[in-house]
């Protein structure tokens, strides 16, 4: 318990200062959200969107799972990416992936894990079997970081063929596709694709 008593006095001293700072920021943000980016990304501690990109609470919707991966079975992914097309009007979805990711890691390794997890894995593994020719003539970490981006343009491909998404870019060329891959190493995000 004093792990989460300490979360939750942290969480006191952030809101003071966030308040202090600006005294109308949680009225304005308990008023209705509108952001303009869709950020679908992977999982990892290490990686939280709004912080990696300088935004506030309320500017990016966000959806995260290990390798950030849109798997056209997962209600949970499609739900999210509905929402935001249709409800919140978002203007941009951004497939963000990283280096170094364990996921990805785990799927180019052949490693059998058990349950959801293993069951997870298998969108990765395609990417890693439609690619074998080019991945295979690349040495570990090298493989692993070709295999990271190449899962980001993947998944990025996937959201292009949603039923919801593809109407939305009919009606509008507003809403803009992309796929970005973010380096644990110098905080930078490197941008792969733009759709």
């Amino acid at each position: 318990m004093e792990n989460l008593d300490a979360l939750l006095s942290s969480n006191k001293r952030w809101a003071a200062k966030i308040k202090a700072g600006d005294p109308t920021f949680f009225e304005r943000l308990a008023e209705q959200q509108s952001p303009e980016y869709l950020w679908i990304g992977c999982s990892d501690s290490r990686v939280p969107a709004t912080q990696i990109v300088d935004l506030e609470p309320g500017e990016i919707f966000v959806h995260r799972n290990i390798a950030n991966t849109v798997n056209l079975n997962d209600d949970n992914a499609l739900a999210v990416i509905q929402f935001a097309v249709e409800a919140l009007q978002v203007k941009h979805i951004i497939v963000c992936g990283h280096y170094g990711c364990g996921g990805v890691i785990a799927a180019d390794s052949g490693l059998a894990l058990s349950g959801p997890v293993d069951r997870w894995l298998d969108n990765v593994r395609e990417v890693r079997k439609r690619h074998a020719q080019e991945l295979d003539t690349l040495s570990g970490a090298d493989r692993v970081t070709r295999l990271c981006e190449l899962n980001v343009l993947a998944q990025l491909e996937s959201v292009s063929q949603i039923e919801y998404v593809r109407a939305a870019r009919e009606r509008s060329p507003a809403l803009q596709l992309h796929a970005w891959i973010y380096d644990i190493h110098d905080g930078i995000i490197k941008q792969l694709k733009n759709l």
